[in-house]
């Protein structure tokens, strides 16, 4: 290394020594292996086209890519109809591409001065090349400078309406994720030494992966997060002792053995969403929620919903209130001869949950005593990003989609999740996966998220109408099963848990819809996201949570104020379930007298694949 070098600290100096590691070493390799990959990717490009040319894919004329257009669009109609204003935002940009060339040029002429500490904590750009290298580092300096810019654009633009530039802001992030010099080889320095270092080997194993991908996707990208062949339900996962106790062609009934002399004399019921399945409360014996309930003397029972398909199509919301809450219900009564239960619901399974119990009180049903929340949006007012895919014209085209099949596709949902993160749950697996050619490390909770489910169509309809598009559930609006129903009609206890960077059901939703029910509401926050928030055991000592009484006011005066409590919240919730009923009764065994099993658990159900 240079002395000039070593008094900067081996980082501001750089001379030619650096640039090694990019310089190709072996030219008739590398034609060799990209010959290879181009094979590959030739690969890859028959199994996308070989399904459209069948006819067995149809693009839709609303498809996300022609919505983003025309978002878009009336964003650039705003800049460029004022001559003026244009300008003054292209000058904008320009005066930031000259200062960094400016500052680019000095340091390739020698200029010593070490470079602006970078103050962003963005993963992408890790790699010590990004700043120590003039050229890796003008084209970070350009990126965030592009990116900011073209965000400020989006939100200076006057005259759009909240939802069309909620969707701009989206798509804009979408892009600008996608376009990030980490995810090209010639732009990303890790990638291109690592390119030269095996002479495009990578790019072979990368290519072979993507076209593995989109066949398994029959025609769509699958992207792989995990090593899927490491794991199988049942095998690694899902693993605490129970029985199916009863079906019906919308869910089964899972009752878990008892691991204490007593328990709990109400039982607990766990409705977790469709959209995912219920072992992510399962994983393993370390993580399961499932297994902590049921040491601490609770009888938990569990819906395991179907996988659906062409045959659920009819299915709607009353059918999963009915033929999954209420049919659970009856099961539990049947099993251990009690009427009064704690329920618990996740997610989407929550909203259903909470929308069961308003049709249980306009009926005088007073079966649940108590209900539990994770996670749970019943107000969408501040729904997040998915509310971007929400919007009247691309409902009646996903409609028509789901009338055809009778159900969505699980893959387009975990897509639309994935897009939430993008940056961190979409591009850093194609980077890895199809340019650097690695194969992805196992993790359960990865495995869990790729098994996706299918959604039945009158149900899943009705999900995004009345609660993304009409927010009925809070409005008074919703009709279940021909019954108009009221929140103000829960009178029963609320335990309602959001996650701090929830991404799904962001927290500031969590804490208005908590104000619409008719009784008492326990609002808890805990640390992290809407999985890992969740499912976080006790001995784990990770997070904390927050408690600060009633959910008034608006939420961050609230969090603010709340008395912070390292930890799980697991412990916290057990004793509000054990303030409200604590009296123990001799263990249950699943079915009781009344019930043969059908099967172990986790059942049949969980293990179809989509």
């Amino acid at each position: 290394m240079t002395d000039s070098k070593q008094e900067n600290g081996g980082k501001a100096g750089f001379d030619a020594t650096d640039l090694d590691p990019y310089l190709l070493k072996d030219p008739e390799a590398m034609a060799m292996n990209f010959a290879r990959a181009l094979e590959n990717l030739g690969q890859a490009a028959s199994a996308w086209l070989a399904p459209r040319e069948r006819g067995e894919i149809s693009e839709s004329a609303a498809d996300p890519m022609t919505d983003m257009v025309k978002t878009l669009s009336k964003v650039t109609e705003y800049w460029i109809s004022d001559p003026r204003r244009t300008f003054e935002a292209q000058t904008q940009l320009m005066s930031s591409f000259f200062g960094i060339w400016m500052r680019s040029m000095q340091r390739m002429q020698g200029d010593l001065t070490p470079p602006e500490p970078d103050t962003r904590k963005d993963k992408r750009f890790s790699d010590e090349d990004w700043q120590k290298n003039p050229f890796f580092d003008f084209l970070r300096q350009v990126y965030f400078v592009t990116t900011d810019w073209v965000e400020k654009m989006v939100s200076e633009t006057e005259g759009l309406d909240e939802h069309t530039k909620h969707k701009a802001g989206f798509y804009v992030k979408q892009i600008t994720a996608a376009l990030s010099p980490t995810n090209f080889i010639a732009t990303n320095p890790q990638l291109y030494r690592e390119t030269i270092a095996t002479s495009g080997a990578n790019l072979v194993r990368g290519m072979k992966m993507l076209a593995e991908d989109i066949a398994a996707g029959h025609g769509d990208l699958r992207l792989r997060q995990t090593d899927m062949t490491k794991f199988a339900v049942g095998r690694d996962m899902a693993l605490t002792p129970g029985k199916v106790i009863a079906q019906n062609d919308t869910c089964q009934i899972i009752q878990y053995e008892a691991s204490t002399e007593t328990v709990l004399k109400r039982p607990l019921l766990i409705c977790p969403p469709w959209i995912n399945k219920f072992y992510i409360l399962d994983l393993n014996p370390q993580k399961s929620f499932i297994k902590w309930c049921v040491d601490q003397g609770q009888t938990v029972f569990v819906i395991s919903w179907v996988n659906p398909d062409a045959r659920h199509a009819d299915k709607d919301w009353a059918a999963y209130a009915r033929e999954g809450i209420d049919f659970a219900l009856d099961t539990i009564e049947k099993a251990t001869g009690e009427k009064d239960v704690n329920a618990v619901g996740y997610c989407v399974g929550g909203t259903l949950l909470a929308a069961t119990l308003a049709l249980h009180a306009k009926e005088k049903n007073k079966r649940i005593k108590t209900a539990t929340l994770f996670t749970t949006q019943v107000d969408f007012t501040h729904a997040g990003d998915l509310k971007v895919f929400v919007d009247e014209e691309q409902l009646e085209s996903l409609e028509e989609h789901m009338q055809a099949a009778g159900y969505l596709d699980g893959t387009k949902m975990s897509m639309a999740f994935n897009m939430l993160r993008a940056s961190e749950l979409i591009w850093p697996y194609f980077v890895n996966n199809y340019l650097k050619g690695q194969d992805p490390l196992p993790f359960d909770l990865l495995f869990w998220n790729a098994d996706s489910t299918r959604m039945a169509a009158a149900n899943h309809a009705f999900y995004l109408r009345n609660c993304y598009l009409k927010n009925a559930l809070t409005q008074n609006e919703m009709i279940l099963d021909g019954k108009s129903v009221s929140l103000k009609d829960v009178k029963i206890p609320i335990y309602n848990l959001a996650t701090r960077e929830d991404h799904i059901a962001p927290a500031k939703s969590v804490f208005l819809g908590s104000r619409f029910f008719g009784g008492k509401v326990e609002f808890v926050v805990t640390g992290s996201g809407h999985i890992a928030g969740v499912v976080n055991p006790p001995d784990r000592k990770k997070y904390q949570f927050w408690t600060g009484g009633p959910a008034k006011g608006d939420y961050e005066t609230w969090l603010e104020q709340a008395t912070e409590t390292p930890g799980s919240w697991w412990p916290h919730w057990q004793a509000w379930i054990e303030t409200h009923d604590g009296r123990r009764v001799p263990a249950r065994k699943p079915g009781g007298d009344a019930l043969n099993a059908i099967e172990e658990a986790p059942g049949s159900y969980v293990m179809e694949r989509a």
